[in-house]
């Protein structure tokens, strides 16, 4: 099933409101203007914490500093709590409802809609999101063409990131396509160094390259189709993209200390075996993020120490795969203010509002309209465009939008199985089947108790 668009015929009757009505519904925009809601209190609930909520309260000061509202924020991971959806279900049951989540996953946001818990974005939010977005990022903040959740904060999860003096001493350069990049890591081995450092222990990296390798091979249509559970784990498809994806774990040319090493080494060690004192690989695979761990984590300047290329395609004449996940506002149907609710949330969908954490780094914004000049570095700017030149062609993280159970949990589903599978990659097929019967399950069990999309 495709995303459902949200119809040109409702934006248009939403724009004639606008019109109509002028600027006297938006408290961001109305004559008083100014401290408008100097007095009331705004609760948001999220799941950032340390510089990332640190940030995060700049963009709420900024919205205090215009409306005159106080804000305050709820941090699921400061009270030890990871799962969001548990976290929002227990404030909702102890009567505390936010008025606003900034809910992590695409699914958690669909989970939400369907049980009742949303209020959906008037009007005027959503001309602001369609002035300021590319239409995909309205669809996966829609749930049966209701427009529920704006986002905010993105992610690019297409980044192949290298250190250029390897690539220098092996004389190789960024791929154009998948054969390539394979062939330039056979040279670095060659040269001494082998090409990837793979984050195998923490496992949802392992869902990120299996994801990129099947959107290139595959299709949007078909990665729309596996991701809404449309067709099985066993489509040939999928295990075509398994057979590439083992490729790289067979022995340890290609993958420093091959899968054995892969399964031991978290993200951040991954990315210190390109970037540390002692440079074990030339490439490792992960999302925008891994600039700042380059940064803070090891002390490189990530202009002058670092690169990136964007996931191959299969070829040179097809498409790039370009995945993305982001953190997206939602109104409470349970808040205690919801007219402060929808003036903050268009005020996350201003470009002012980005620019506010684009500046401080670690942020990446979709927003179409944020001044590619407000990112601190040259390199987190040709991120930014690379996501927002994407355009409709971006594609959500699968195992996001699949049930927890499946595609977002430690020792079990998709997670357990693709480490099980990179510790041998010699039977793709008997790994789709246990992928099938895996996904089957989750879905089933999460259909009985209203979980999932």
């Amino acid at each position: 099933m495709k995303r459902p668009r949200i119809a040109v015929t409702r934006l248009a009757a939403a724009a004639a409101a606008l019109t109509i009505t002028a600027t006297a519904c938006s408290g961001l925009n109305s004559a008083s203007g100014e401290q408008e809601f100097s007095g009331q209190t705004l609760t948001v609930a999220g799941s950032w914490t340390g510089g990332e909520g640190k940030n995060f309260r700049k963009v709420l000061d900024g919205f205090s500093k215009k409306t005159g509202a106080k804000v305050k924020f709820a941090s699921s991971r400061a009270q030890g709590r990871d799962d969001f959806a548990l976290f929002i279900r227990d404030l909702l049951k102890s009567g505390k409802a936010p008025d606003v989540a900034m809910v992590p996953q695409v699914g958690v946001l669909q989970q939400f809609a369907q049980k009742g818990w949303l209020e959906p974005l008037p009007p005027r939010v959503e001309l602001e999101a369609a002035r300021n977005f590319a239409l995909v990022w309205q669809n996966y903040g829609s749930v049966r063409r209701i427009f529920y959740g704006l986002y905010f904060k993105a992610s690019h999860k297409s980044t192949v990131w290298y250190n250029p003096k390897a690539f220098e001493k092996a004389d190789v350069t960024p791929p154009e396509d998948y054969s390539e990049m394979i062939e330039n890591g056979e040279k670095l081995a060659r040269a001494g160094t082998p090409a990837f450092s793979v984050a195998g222990k923490d496992a949802w990296p392992l869902t990120d390259w299996f994801e990129n390798i099947y959107l290139a091979q595959a299709g949007p249509s078909n990665y729309a189709k596996l991701a809404t559970n449309e067709i099985g784990w066993t489509d040939p498809t999928v295990i075509k993209a398994l057979k590439t994806f083992g490729k790289l774990f067979e022995g340890d040319r290609l993958v420093a200390g091959g899968g054995t090493e892969a399964l031991r080494t978290d993200l951040n060690e991954s990315v210190g075996a390109v970037y540390g004192k002692d440079p074990k690989a030339a490439m490792v695979y992960e999302g925008d993020f891994v600039a700042g761990i380059i940064s803070g984590e090891f002390n490189r300047n990530v202009d002058e120490d670092a690169d990136f290329f964007e996931f191959p395609p299969v070829a040179k004449d097809k498409q790039a795969p370009v995945i993305s996940g982001g953190d997206a506002a939602v109104a409470m149907k349970s808040g205690k203010n919801k007219d402060l609710a929808m003036s903050f949330i268009e005020y996350l969908a201003s470009p002012k509002a980005a620019e506010i954490w684009a500046k401080e780094g670690g942020f990446l914004s979709p927003n179409i309209n944020l001044n590619l000049n407000a990112y601190p570095d040259e390199t987190t700017r040709k991120v930014a465009k690379s996501l927002v030149d994407a355009g409709e062609a971006v594609q959500f993280d699968m195992s996001d939008q699949a049930p927890g159970a499946f595609g977002g949990t430690p020792g079990q589903g998709e997670w357990q199985l693709l480490q099980e599978f990179v510790r041998d990659p010699s039977n793709p097929e008997k790994t789709a089947e246990k992928l099938d019967q895996a996904a089957a399950k989750a879905y089933l069990d999460a259909s009985a108790t209203g979980t999932t999309g």
